[in-house]
């Protein structure tokens, strides 16, 4: 396809498409005249791909192409390549690897994730050892003990009972799609657009259950 076809394919403008191969978040198409290239089904799921992370997820264009590069060298490692596109697993595993390091002499977050830590040994899930999403959880914890609140990692413990149900879920939209790309593409979809509809179903389901239990 040439390129007016890829950007009304994709939904992006020829002059971005030709920023992100300025950029070289998308990769030359095949030259078929001077100034002319064809490109392929590979192109169009790249670019949506590309369309995702910087439009849906808000990344910056340097930090898309940093997850892209990794992507591709992890295009046949279904599970790592998930986790960067989500951003579960960090891009630059030294890079996390040096920071927890660095932290761990007076980390004000250190307690938090010890009990992160016994909260995934209870459920037996296996994630990453630097996850962002830990350092949430640890955060949150110490947030709530800072205010009065009684809280610990087995508060939370039927939350990630029902999270883990959701991730079966997730996961399950996938199995249709064979390539990798838009596996990528699909599960960024998926875990960024679906998030604010978990919330609102959660707010909905309170105010059902305390019609039911409060309600005249």
């Amino acid at each position: 396809m040439r390129i007016s076809e890829l950007s009304r394919t994709g939904g992006v403008p020829i002059a971005t498409i030709k920023f992100y191969l300025r950029e070289g978040l998308l990769p030359p198409g095949q030259p078929t005249a001077a100034n002319q290239a064809e490109y392929g089904e590979q192109h169009l799921r790249r670019l949506r791909l590309i369309r995702a992370l910087v439009g849906i997820r808000g990344l910056s264009v340097g930090t898309a192409k940093e997850i892209l590069a990794a992507v591709s060298e992890n295009v046949d490692d279904t599970h790592q390549m998930l986790g960067l596109v989500i951003g579960a697993r960090p891009v630059d595993k030294e890079k996390g690897e040096k920071e927890a390091e660095a932290e761990a002499g007076d980390d004000p977050l250190a307690e938090g994730l010890a009990e992160v830590d016994e909260l995934l040994e209870r459920t037996g899930w296996e994630v990453s050892e630097h996850a962002p999403a830990k350092r949430v959880i640890a955060e949150t914890l110490t947030t709530l003990r800072s205010l009065g609140a009684d809280v610990d990692w087995r508060t939370l413990l039927p939350y990630a009972e029902l999270a883990g149900r959701t991730a079966v879920l997730d996961l399950d939209q996938l199995r249709d799609a064979d390539d990798p790309l838009e596996q990528a593409e699909r599960a960024l979809v998926l875990t960024v657009l679906l998030e604010p509809v978990l919330l609102a179903l959660r707010r909905l389901a309170q105010e059902s259950e305390s019609a039911r239990r409060h309600g005249g």
